[in-house]
């Protein structure tokens, strides 16, 4: 699809009708339904606007389309740690709008949100972004290998990094869960 749409600019619309949701629903995880909405339309654009470059010999678009909704992502890093530290500080019966009140809902919401975002926050941006691409978008080892531009053995020591430091934050009667 993305080599047609080469020559007839209008197919790229598959791409987007097929991966819009995903990229959209990753990002809305991320920074909230508001910015999503932002960085998911930037990322098809770029990634219109950088079809010619798309490596063929790839079978599937989403790693590279997570990719780049990923470095979009990372503009927002510093906002995204304050909303954490934010969301940390109002405790068990805080706002529940946002990222990561959906992450925090899987693991018991009203006992993990404030040390899962705290714990968030203090992640390094790679780490959150390895830990996140698996965890929400559902992509492989591989495929976040490949949507962040990693050596797959760097991409392992940060989700173990990660996972490890998620789990050592977060109370003893959730840690299974994670």
């Amino acid at each position: 699809m993305i080599e047609r749409s080469l020559r007839e600019p209008e197919d790229f619309a598959q791409i987007f009708d097929r991966y819009y949701d995903a990229i959209h629903g990753y990002a809305s995880r991320r920074l909230g339904p508001t910015a999503a909405d932002d960085v998911a339309a930037e990322t098809f654009l770029i990634a219109f606007d950088r079809r010619d470059a798309y490596d063929l010999s790839r079978p599937d678009a989403r790693p590279w389309l997570y990719g780049i909704a990923s470095n979009l992502i990372a503009r927002h890093h510093r906002a995204e740690a304050r909303q954490y530290r934010a969301l940390a500080r109002t405790g068990p019966d805080g706002p529940s709008e946002g990222p990561e009140d959906r992450a925090a809902a899987r693991l018991d919401a009203s006992a993990a949100r404030g040390p899962l975002a705290d714990a968030l926050a203090d992640l390094a941006g790679g780490e959150r972004d390895v830990l996140l691409l698996v965890a929400w978008a559902q992509l492989s080892m591989q495929e976040v290998a490949e949507a962040l531009d990693l050596p797959a053995g760097t991409v392992r020591s940060r989700l173990h990094r990660a996972r490890r430091r998620v789990r050592a934050a977060l109370p003893e009667a959730i840690e299974e869960a994670v």
